[in-house]
């Protein structure tokens, strides 16, 4: 059993090395009984993020693994190491840490357990804990009601960048991904249900800039609108695989 744990990085070399540390000390003290690595995808960095990741590789050869992609965003980065990985499971998450890697053992558990293939983090559950401005809570919840509206379904937070699920999801939903800026986490919830796998949503305990001060990369008001964009596509994307798996079940 191997668990690769992937984080996307663009142009984060002030966080870079000392989160990468941290997660590296946090998951050796969990005494894990499967084979882990951590990949950094670079995706167009023109600061020094990979000269400080190639340190780290240096100084952790066995546990931390890194790749310099060339496709556009953090999804177009994602799906490009998911089709090279041969990991059983596979990890993501945000290299700011916001979730708190407490919350790892909860994420990956179900899955060892076989009790699903694809466990996701949500910051709206009534356990989860979360420190976050008032416009990107709002933000959040106003998401998740339009994308209900859309796609008709029942999950918290489909958004949260902490995820983990079974290789054998991504290589079932990877043909019908089709974003590859920030709606990965989206597509792969949805379509992941569409195909009947197993789906947990587990509480996370959530701080923005929980170890360093730095601006989002998003713009909120201009993603809202790309967001609402990507839902209409992919609501017609699922009518059409309906209409596709009727037809194949009538024949």
């Amino acid at each position: 059993m191997t668990i690769d744990f992937c984080l996307p990085v663009r142009n984060e070399e002030s966080i870079l090395e000392s989160n990468l540390v941290k997660i590296h000390d946090f998951l050796i003290t969990q005494n894990y009984s499967f084979n882990w690595q951590i990949v950094v995808i670079l995706n167009n960095c023109d600061d020094n993020s990979e000269k400080i990741v190639g340190n780290l590789v240096s100084d952790y050869p066995d546990k931390i693994k890194y790749l310099s992609v060339n496709p556009p965003g953090k999804s177009g980065a994602l799906k490009h190491y998911f089709c090279l990985s041969r990991a059983d499971i596979l990890v993501f998450m945000d290299i700011d840490l916001a979730v708190s890697l407490e919350d790892l053992g909860a994420l990956i558990s179900p899955i060892l357990n076989d009790e699903s293939d694809l466990v996701i983090g949500s910051r709206l559950l009534k356990n989860s804990k979360v420190e976050r401005s008032f416009f990107r809570s709002s933000s959040s919840l106003i998401y998740n009601f339009l994308s209900r509206q859309f796609l008709k379904h029942q999950f918290h937070d489909l958004q949260c960048g902490f995820k983990a699920f079974k290789s054998t999801v991504f290589l079932k939903v990877q043909p019908y991904l089709k974003d590859d800026q920030w709606f990965l986490d989206t597509e792969l919830v949805i379509l992941a249900n569409f195909f009947k796998f197993r789906i947990k949503e587990i509480p996370v305990n959530w701080a923005e800039n929980r170890y360093a001060k730095r601006t989002s990369k998003i713009n909120p008001y201009k993603q809202s609108l790309i967001f609402i964009r990507n839902l209409i596509s992919l609501r017609r994307r699922l009518n059409n695989l309906k209409k596709i798996k009727r037809h194949s079940d009538n024949v």
